[in-house]
């Protein structure tokens, strides 16, 4: 009796189980084709910027999407154009020793006005707030005029890189609100142990703290990166202190019919960012999310 009671109700219970399994797998279908949906609308421009970089000058002009002959020469061609080495190295230098500085100008100054206790620091998260909300246009002219007119550095680099020694108003709150989540009571517990302010920033706060110094840092290099404003204000008439962002418009200038080299050049100087992003993913997604000590 009990047995028939069992099949009796396994039977009935198998129609609704199985329009819940339909359900869900016509949910799984819809969510994995918007998804695939969107990721072809962020890619789709990547791959045909690619595919054209490797056209012939001649099949550009063309509605053909796939290239006839695949024409890696081009990267060659725009690598030897004169000027292109070192725009890149002007770049490297002014992304890489920029987020350096940025970055070590700027944690201890996150790591004070989120662990230390002193008259005036919330005056002083407000005057780090304020200078972010200042457009660098808005001050152009007397930092043009200190630099240039003042210390004869126009036409270089270092009136962009040299203030980022001095910590950066983005970097500085977006560490500190980091630096909250990580709990006072690992700091205490290094004070008891002897360590200092200075040792206890090397030791406990730096290694909990990498995803966000990993981000940081990753804003800081992108926006180096292709900064177009900084470099065009302060290296326009010297091309030998252009940056990639700079020179591109240059180069698409000196070869605005010829789309398959322009593209060969977007594609240059595109590729370091992409290739940094999808290596430091993860610690970037961490960092953004500002998540708080795992155990």
């Amino acid at each position: 009796m009990t047995y028939a009671l069992d099949t009796t109700e396994a039977r009935a219970a198998t129609p609704a189980a199985r329009v819940a399994r339909r359900k869900a797998l016509l949910q799984w279908i819809a969510v994995h084709s918007l998804g695939v949906a969107a990721a072809l609308f962020f890619v789709l421009p990547f791959v045909f910027l690619l595919l054209t970089s490797l056209m012939d000058n001649q099949q550009t002009l063309t509605r053909d999407l796939i290239p006839h002959h695949w024409a890696w020469s081009n990267y060659r061609k725009v690598w030897d154009t004169p000027g292109f080495l070192t725009w890149w190295k002007n770049t490297l230098l002014y992304a890489g020793l920029g987020t350096v500085l940025s970055v070590v100008s700027s944690v201890p100054v996150a790591y004070a006005l989120a662990k230390f206790r002193f008259r005036g620091r919330n005056l002083s998260l407000m005057l780090v707030i304020s200078m972010m909300m200042l457009p660098p246009q808005v001050i152009i002219i007397p930092m043009y005029l200190f630099w240039a007119k003042q210390l004869d550095l126009s036409g270089t680099l270092w009136p962009l890189i040299i203030p980022l020694a001095f910590g950066d108003a983005f970097t500085i709150f977006l560490l500190r609100q980091f630096l909250m989540t990580i709990p006072n009571e690992y700091l205490d517990a290094a004070k008891v142990d002897g360590c200092g302010e200075l040792r206890t920033l090397i030791k406990v706060v730096l290694p909990m703290a990498r995803p966000g110094i990993a981000a940081v840092a990753l804003f800081q290099f992108f926006y180096a990166w292709n900064d177009y404003f900084g470099p065009q204000i302060y290296a326009s008439d010297t091309p030998g202190s252009w940056t990639l962002s700079y020179g591109l418009e240059s180069f698409k200038g000196a070869h605005h019919t010829d789309w398959n080299l322009t593209m060969a050049a977007t594609v240059l100087v595109m590729a370091p960012v992409i290739l940094v992003f999808f290596f430091a993913q993860k610690a970037f997604v961490e960092g953004v999310t500002l998540t708080g000590v795992k155990g």
